[in-house]
Parts: C-alpha cells; sequence; structure tokens
C-alpha cells in the first residue's frame, strides 16, 4: 500500500511464475475463501508479459485486449524486471502528447447519427 504497487510478482529460481493482483484479493474475500492458502492457489499463473523491448503501442494493445491494468517486464532469461500500469502509459502520453490527449472528445470514437448544422 505505501509503493502504490496493488499487485505482486511471484517468482520461483529468478522466473516469474506469476502475479497477485488487488483485483485477486478483492475476488477471494467477496467469495468468502480462505485467507490461509498458499498464494500459489490464487495468484494468476503464467500470467502475460511485455519484454523491455515490447513498444508502448504493444502495451497498450495486450492491456486493451485483455483488460490487464498491469502487465509484468520480464528479461530474457524470464525474471521479472519491473510492472507496467495503465496510469503510467497515460502519464507518458500526456507528457509526450499533451496536445493531443488534452483535445480528445469525451467519446473520440463517437458518430454523429444525424448530420450537424444547417
Amino acid at each position: 500500500k505505501e509503493r502504490n504497487d496493488g499487485s505482486v510478482l511471484i517468482t520461483r529460481d529468478d522466473k516469474l511464475v506469476g502475479i497477485f493482483t488487488e483485483r485477486d484479493a478483492l475476488r477471494i474475500m467477496a467469495e468468502g475463501a480462505d485467507l490461509d492458502i498458499p498464494i500459489e492457489q490464487v495468484m494468476v499463473a503464467d500470467p502475460v508479459t511485455l519484454s523491455a523491448s515490447d513498444t508502448v503501442g504493444k502495451a497498450i494493445a495486450k492491456m486493451s485486449i485483455g483488460g490487464y491494468r498491469r502487465l509484468p517486464i520480464v528479461g530474457e532469461s524470464g525474471g521479472a524486471i519491473g510492472i507496467l500500469k495503465v496510469s503510467g502509459i497515460l502519464r507518458y502520453l500526456v507528457e509526450h502528447f499533451p496536445d493531443v490527449v488534452y483535445t480528445l472528445p469525451p467519446k473520440p470514437h463517437h458518430r454523429t447519427e444525424t448530420r450537424e448544422g444547417a
């Protein structure tokens, strides 16, 4: 909570084997599950990952398609080297493309059904 992470990467022998997020915690609490079970039983095993050389576009596509808010970044050996959050991507886009971000309409892909104007 202090680091505002909202997730934990689980590794074994320096390899990423799973991720446990605040969504997972909320889900198991809502189900009334036993909270004394091993994390392996409730983590997402073999999570979708990014490599450090992947592009921002690829990250956005994976997050959008899979509905992920966080994606682990792994090195060539399969070890976790970081985590990318949606908020980090948004911060990047605002910093580098403020004119585009701040002028987006409320519904960017909205199509008017009727003709506007006179």
